[in-house]
């Protein structure tokens, strides 16, 4: 399985660490097709691409077509994070969003409103917990 894997680069680089852990669940399901987003290395000035923003912008379009689900980590707005997630609706990718309460911060209500029990779903978690809510997830696919 395909996995692509959302999570803030220009928006912030607070939750890093968090995304690595992520990610090495996830590959427990599939290849993770975004992996560089858990980089230490890669700072809120984003990526340096020989193609500029254009480049970046269609390689993580076609990457997201090729993906067969989609985990975001939504608890730091961002808003490349926004923007692919509404094109894996429009793609009609199966969508899983992962939420800190911990966070002190509110989710949009576009994202948490979008849930609709099946292809996109909004999950709080604590970071003890990811492990279960991806096991919950992937186990109905």
């Amino acid at each position: 399985m395909k996995v692509y894997f959302c999570g803030s680069i220009r928006g912030g680089r607070d939750d890093a660490a968090i995304y690595r852990r992520i990610v090495e669940k996830l590959k427990g399901y599939g290849t993770v097709l975004t992996e560089h987003v858990t980089c230490a290395e890669l700072t809120c000035t984003g990526e340096v691409s020989e193609g500029g923003d254009r480049q970046i912008h269609d390689r993580d379009v076609s990457w997201l077509q090729e993906a067969e689900v989609v985990v975001a980590e939504v608890s730091l707005p961002s808003l490349g994070v926004g923007y692919e997630l509404g094109r894996a609706v429009h793609m009609k990718k199966r969508v899983l969003c992962l939420f800190r309460p911990s966070s002190g911060r509110r989710l949009s209500a576009m994202i948490r409103g979008a849930d609709d029990g099946e292809r996109f779903l909004v999950r709080d978690y604590s970071e003890q917990e990811v492990e279960s809510v991806l096991e919950e997830f992937f186990s109905k696919i």
